[in-house]
């Protein structure tokens, strides 16, 4: 395991700000380094490193070298012990993550125990267990072919080198879906979390480093302001997947930059959850508790959240009414309050994003049950109320 020096015990909260490359945790090319900013309050807690173009090609080449040259790709045992370290020490780390969940994603504390830090921790004994019971080779026996009879079999081995490129609204879940099952697999990996939230992923690089024995190069983490480098990590020859998840806008981008060498590409866009609600419902307040709270815990940012309701026509008004109660009982607060369910959005842009949308359905005629403006007395950070 390699050994890194402890950040300045005065900062505020433990976080990483150097990226890790080839098993070292390292400054940017020139030093390059970007404000950090938390959403509830607008203001800057820190830094993360600003990756250039050279630092991206340095972390395709770790990986690159870590899969063509290593027994990683061969070794199960070798993989399934360095990830059970990582889960370890994930798992003694889950504070920390959750606070810097808090501060940058403007999450809050109450999600962190679910579906931002305590549920994705969860699910790493799962992606393991999968890897140690999965057929890698499977016997097909003998058969008479043209050439005469032939012992067959099918080996199963991995992709390559992964460039996962992760957005901000759940990003430790997101971040340890892509690189978990890489790993258990025997590829490599380039992590590149979104601008917004550098910190979940720089944490995941530092644990890695320290606390397990996974091999230099085999996991690399680089972040940038810029998004420019998530295009050249999309066109690196070295690179034989992208998986990505974000917009549909910029999915197109990525197939199309992908499609310059033929990488494969494994794309999750965005999208709108339906809950479907049948004639036969008894209770609402289940259902209307489910579609409210759960779009509360991450501010309408998630495309699995049930913000498309489809209900019987006869019940119609009691649905509206029910998810307007449930909704008015969120509204968006401190998060580093216990009590707090719904924080700010990510970032200014989105929260005007948001308020135009609305705007521009209020005008072609909807009406506005619940919410529909930003709140009063929170005129820091940027909050809109469940609408």
């Amino acid at each position: 395991m390699a050994q890194q020096p402890g950040l300045d015990p005065d900062l505020p909260m433990w976080h990483e700000e150097r990226l890790l490359i080839e098993g070292l945790l390292r400054d940017a090319q020139g030093g390059r380094a970007y404000p950090v900013v938390n959403p509830a309050t607008e203001e800057v807690i820190g830094r993360a490193a600003d990756a250039a173009p050279e630092d991206v090609q340095a972390a395709v080449g770790a990986a690159r070298r870590a899969f063509d040259d290593t027994d990683w790709a061969f070794d199960i045992d070798r993989r399934l012990g360095a990830l059970e370290q990582l889960h370890r020490a994930l798992v003694d780390h889950a504070d920390e993550l959750t606070d810097i969940t808090v501060a940058e994603v403007g999450a809050p504390r109450m999600a962190c125990s679910t579906v931002q830090v305590a549920e994705p921790l969860s699910f790493l004994p799962y992606y393991i267990d999968v890897a140690r019971s999965f057929a890698w080779r499977q016997d097909l026996g003998d058969a008479d072919t043209l050439g005469g009879w032939a012992r067959r079999w099918v080996e199963r081995e991995p992709v390559g080198v992964v460039a996962a490129i992760t957005p901000w609204n759940v990003p430790t879940q997101i971040n340890l879906a892509k690189i978990v099952p890489a790993l258990a697999a025997g590829c490599t990996v380039v992590l590149k979390p979104a601008p917004q939230t550098p910190w979940s992923g720089l944490a995941l690089g530092r644990l890695a480093a320290e606390h397990t024995d996974i091999p230099p190069g085999v996991l690399n983490v680089v972040t940038s302001s810029d998004p420019r480098i998530g295009e050249r990590i999309t066109t690196d020859p070295g690179v034989d997947m992208i998986s990505f998840t974000g917009s549909t806008e910029t999915g197109r981008q990525v197939m199309a930059a992908a499609s310059t060498n033929i990488t494969k590409v494994f794309l999750e866009l965005g999208g709108k959850s339906a809950m479907v609600l049948l004639d036969d419902v008894d209770d609402i307040s289940g259902p209307a508790a489910t579609a409210a709270f759960g779009t509360a815990m991450v501010s309408g940012q998630g495309c699995a959240l049930s913000t498309r309701i489809v209900a019987p026509r006869a019940r119609y008004d009691e649905v509206v009414d029910a998810i307007a109660a449930m909704m008015a009982a969120t509204p968006p607060g401190n998060p580093d309050d216990e009590a707090t369910m719904m924080g700010p959005l990510i970032s200014e842009h989105q929260r005007d994003r948001v308020e135009r949308y609305v705007d521009g359905a209020l005008a072609q005629g909807a009406r506005a049950v619940c919410g529909g403006r930003r709140p009063e007395g929170l005129e820091r950070g940027w909050f809109y109320e469940p609408t």
